[in-house]
Parts: structure tokens; sequence; C-alpha cells
């Protein structure tokens, strides 16, 4: 018995009642396309029967169903018969989390009360945006704190414990993407240079003052070892992580599925019964 594949796969789109439908998708729900000849600019059909998408957006995620049909011939009595197979599978819009860095740094001060606290925490805020500026990075959330510290050998002294988030998004970030459609590279590949360049910074500071102040350091310098750093993820709206619905992908940032929202830059998608699209920002 031979067998041959006959014109092309059709591919359906099952977009249930009131889900938001895509402009590449015909009013029945359909994607036609034949093996070299794409149905749109933006779907193909392989020669192997591979759906290839470009620029896969929010709401193309949802159900898809793909029937293949060919016909299988009888040697001995050329009798044709008409097969079908039908496999369904859904499909979801996903981006890497966009990353920024929680940091915190110590530094030894003479006392907790005085304007040279304030003056250094400026100071030293500036120089950090300074040193990241040009990668569309800057200096959120920044705060300290003064405690007492005891120190074996040295007994109680002053240090300032300061912390900040290296964010992605300074003003005009979006004048670094070019042509990107959601950046998400590019500003990942800037938060990771602006991180090098900020520990660069302090590893630079705890050299100066170990070799150039060996004997007497300055009252308010900074405390070797003290610099901390942790990456945070973050999605964009209509975002979220789900561990348990996509374990294969538990990192990844997968567009909210009907029923849920994203409003903001959190990691995950709240419940909201009334959405019935994929990708929605808001709760109606």
């Amino acid at each position: 018995m031979r067998a041959w594949v006959l014109l092309s796969a059709v591919l359906w789109y099952l977009a249930g009642v009131g889900w938001q439908r895509s402009s590449i998708i015909t009013k029945e729900g359909f994607v036609y396309g034949k093996v070299g000849r794409p149905g749109t600019s933006r779907i193909n059909i392989t020669k192997t029967g591979k759906l290839l998408v470009k620029d896969f957006l929010e709401p193309l995620s949802g159900l898809y169903t793909c029937t293949l049909s060919y016909k299988t011939v009888k040697a001995e009595t050329q009798e044709e018969k008409t097969v079908k197979q039908r496999y369904d599978f859904m499909l979801f819009a996903y981006r890497e989390p966009d990353y920024a860095y929680q940091i915190a740094v110590r530094f030894t001060t003479k006392s907790c009360v005085g304007k040279y606290n304030d003056l250094l925490f400026k100071v030293l805020k500036k120089i950090l945006n300074n040193l990241i500026s040009d990668l569309s990075c800057h200096i959120i959330e920044p705060s300290y704190k003064c405690h007492f510290v005891k120190i074996p050998k040295h007994g109680l002294t002053h240090e300032l414990f300061i912390a900040f988030q290296v964010n992605p998004f300074a003003p005009r970030w979006k004048g670094t993407c070019n042509e990107s459609v959601d950046c998400e590279d590019t500003t990942n590949h800037n938060i990771l240079q602006a991180r090098d360049r900020i520990e660069e910074f302090f590893r630079r500071q705890a050299y100066i003052f170990k070799h150039d102040f060996k004997k007497t350091l300055p009252a308010m310098h900074f405390v070797d070892h003290s610099f901390h750093i942790m990456r945070m993820d973050s999605c964009r709206p209509g975002f979220g992580k789900n561990e348990g619905l996509h374990s294969n992908c538990a990192s990844c940032c997968v567009v909210c599925s009907p029923g849920t929202f994203s409003p903001d830059v959190d990691v995950t998608c709240q419940t909201c019964v009334s959405t019935r699209i994929y990708g929605a920002k808001t709760c109606p």
C-alpha cells in the first residue's frame, strides 16, 4: 500500500466565542496556506508540515487544530481511500522576563547624625546614574539607614546600609530599541552591562581604600565585601509566570489566559472572570 500527501494542511484556529481574533485569521476562524506559499505575510507552512508564524502576538494564543488529509491507494485494485488526521495543540505567546537588580552596600561613617550622610548618599546616586546613563538604565528606589555595628577588635562603629535598584527603563529607553518589537533583548543586555559596571565601581573602591590608604582610612569609605546583588524578574503587562501551567518554561513570562489579567510589571496574572482574551491588561 502506498500513500501520498495531497495538497496542503488546513490550519484551524479555534478562538472561543467572544475572544479577540487576529487580522491574519479569516472570519470563519481558518488560516490557509500551501507548501511554499504563505497564507499571509506572517504565516507559512514548510515542506515538512511545520506552521511558522512571524511576530506572534498575544491574540494569536489559543487552541489550534491541524487537519491533515491524504489518500491511500491499493496497488492491486487502485481503490482510493481518503484519510484525515486531526491534531489539537495550544500555543501561547511568551517573552523573557525583564531584568532588574537589587543592590545593597555599606559605608562607614563617623556618626548617624549630621548632613554628611545625606551628602554621601546624593553623590553616590549621581555617580552611579552617570555611570549607566548611556545604557538607558537608572537607579530607582534608593534608600539608606544608619546602624551601630559591632566589629571584632574594633568595637562599635557606625555604618550606612545603602540599598537601590538598577532598572533598565530610564526616560526615553525606547530609543535604544531601534526597530525591535518588544526590545527585551536590548534592555536585558543593557541591564547586564549596567550591573557589571556598578560591580566594578565598588570593586575599585575596595581596591583604592586597601592600597592607597594603607594606614589611615577616611571616616567615610566603602566596606569591603559588603556588595550584595540579587536579580529581580518582572513581566510586562498582560504577561505572568505560572510554573504549574507552564512547567516547561517556568522562568518565562507567558501571556495571561482568558479569565486572568496583569495590569503592571508583576510576575503573576490575577483572576478576572470577565476577561475573554489573551494578554488582558485590565479587568473590565
